[in-house]
């Protein structure tokens, strides 16, 4: 069970992840939670739009685009709330999958 992500060498601890090839490109689907002191740092790393993207459980990196986002209404500039952020990154280029 994958219990982690990283991307751009942030951590990201997933509650939920999904993998499958989209015409011959990994693609990957995570679910997380963000609270309200992390929402910045986590919007900023998502603006980024291509990441380095890793999965230490499975052996995975490649580099990535979101191809689908969104998240909860939850209004995370309010102290203590959490959200729900869904996320699916797509290979952009073919490169030998492993760990770099």
């Amino acid at each position: 069970m994958v219990t982690k992500v990283i991307v751009n060498n942030t951590v990201i601890p997933v509650y939920h992840y999904k993998e499958n090839e989209q015409d011959g490109l990994l693609n990957i689907v995570i679910d997380f939670k963000v609270k309200s002191e992390h929402y910045h740092d986590i919007a900023t790393l998502l603006y980024e739009g291509i990441f380095d993207v890793k999965v230490p459980e499975k052996g995975i990196a490649f580099r990535g685009a979101i191809q689908e986002y969104y998240t909860s209404m939850t209004n995370l500039y309010k102290k203590g709330e959490v959200g729900d952020y869904h996320v699916s990154l797509l290979e952009v280029k073919n490169k030998e999958r492993g760990m770099s």
